[in-house]
């Protein structure tokens, strides 16, 4: 018997609904501030993601499914979506139709990662950009608007952690000042620190070994110490921004995200409900990462958060309401009675009901326990002395009501009880 790949997850119909439930919330809020969704490939060229995210990420250098097409290309399929939407965006001119260009997305990535509670190898993203400002309230929106979102949706356990890594300038001096600070103490933290130190010294920021967090507690400068004039203004008001929309943060001046392209505001969203893996979503400012892709200099920032995750907590919470049925069964008995329930069930789906029928023509006792297994609201029960009498029965399965209708006016009839 084939079975699912590793790391992978069959998403079954009675799971489907609070999936559903979970986009048409996050939809129904992009779209009120005016996010366009964006759809791109689910494989790009290597490059985009070796030249945008960073060579020496983990993502990159460990995580990718990477292989080699039929031209002699090379093709990864997508590890995240924020450099597909920024090439997307160079390669269709859509900086030509907007100065700011606002864009969502939700969809399946891929990261060969060691399989964990929440950590898929195939997992589903949704995210959003504002491409196009240099300026804070693009920053303050995006922060603002993912903390919505996840109230909305009845989580409140939740902590913004918020930092600036300034911009190329201010990094290019800081990351001097951090390497002569660390140098004499580099031979105590973990060999992949050490790795790190050599290639992209940032990084050590990021490591979870606990011994080398303290090793950057005792020696390191911090970068919120070492920012430009010009940085250090946009951090305030990307501050003051939230304030004033009463968005609770905390100001962790060791958070650089995993991404190389991250510049100035970055920032991670956690829960408690998710154990030591707590990170519900991260983003930040990126304003050359379209350069880095060869398009022209465009400044952006967004932010993305994993679904399955999500889900973890709303189950937890139990926060995803129970889905109130609306099915219509129709129950059919006899040979008659066929052709005019098929009719009756045609009639009522092109009004927009949810209608459902016996395929395996079974006794009346079987299809209404079907209809029960299937939560059926409502029976319609049409048999050959329904049809010779011109009358159908239909049944309200939460009271357990029935009634007789007249069969050639039954179509309207039924709209108007069950509406």
């Amino acid at each position: 018997m084939y079975r699912r790949i590793k790391g992978t997850k069959d998403i079954l119909p009675d799971e489907i609904y609070q999936w559903q439930f979970v986009e048409n919330i996050i939809r129904d809020h992009l779209e009120q501030s005016n996010y366009k969704e964006i759809r791109t490939p689910v494989f790009e060229v290597t490059e985009l993601f070796a030249r945008g995210i960073g060579e020496d990420t983990d993502v990159v250098s460990k995580e990718m499914y990477t292989f080699t097409d039929k031209s002699g290309t090379s093709i990864t399929l997508r590890p995240e979506l924020t450099a597909p939407v920024l090439r997307a965006y160079i390669q269709n001119n859509l900086q030509h139709i907007n100065p700011v260009t606002k864009l969502y997305y939700i969809g399946p990535l891929f990261r060969q990662e060691r399989p964990q509670k929440g950590r898929l190898r195939q997992f589903n993203q949704f995210g959003f950009e504002i491409i196009g400002s240099e300026y804070p309230e693009a920053d303050a929106e995006v922060i603002q608007t993912i903390y919505a979102i996840y109230q909305d949706l009845g989580i409140n356990d939740l902590k913004i952690r918020i930092n600036s890594i300034g911009s190329r300038e201010s990094r290019r001096g800081y990351l001097k000042i951090l390497r002569d600070a660390l140098k004499p103490h580099i031979d105590k933290f973990c060999g992949t620190c050490q790795q790190r130190f050599e290639k992209n010294i940032l990084r050590l920021f990021d490591c979870k070994v606990d011994s080398c967090q303290s090793l950057l507690d005792q020696h390191a400068p911090l970068i919120l110490e070492h920012l430009t004039q010009e940085d250090e203004q946009h951090f305030e008001e990307v501050k003051a921004l939230l304030s004033a929309a009463y968005v609770p943060i905390e100001i962790d001046p060791k958070l650089v995200r995993g991404l190389d392209y991250y510049t100035r505001t970055t920032f991670e969203i956690t829960s408690s409900l998710l154990g030591s893996q707590d990170a519900v979503c991260g983003g930040g400012r990126y304003d050359h990462l379209a350069e880095d892709l060869d398009g022209n200099p465009t400044p952006a920032v967004g932010v993305a958060s994993g679904m399955e995750r999500l889900l973890m907590i709303l189950n937890e919470l139990q926060a995803i309401p129970a889905k109130k049925s609306k099915l219509i069964y129709t129950a059919i008995i006899g040979d008659n009675a066929r052709q005019p329930a098929f009719h009756l069930v045609s009639q009522l789906r092109s009004r927009g009901h949810q209608v459902e029928m016996d395929f395996l023509r079974r006794s009346l006792k079987a299809q209404m326990r079907d209809a029960g297994k299937k939560q059926a609201a409502w029976v319609i029960i049409i048999g050959e002395n329904e049809i010779q009498n011109g009358k159908i029965l239909i049944k309200n399965m939460e009271t357990g009501n029935q009634q007789e209708l007249p069969l050639p006016e039954s179509i309207d009839q039924i709209d108007a009880l069950i509406r």
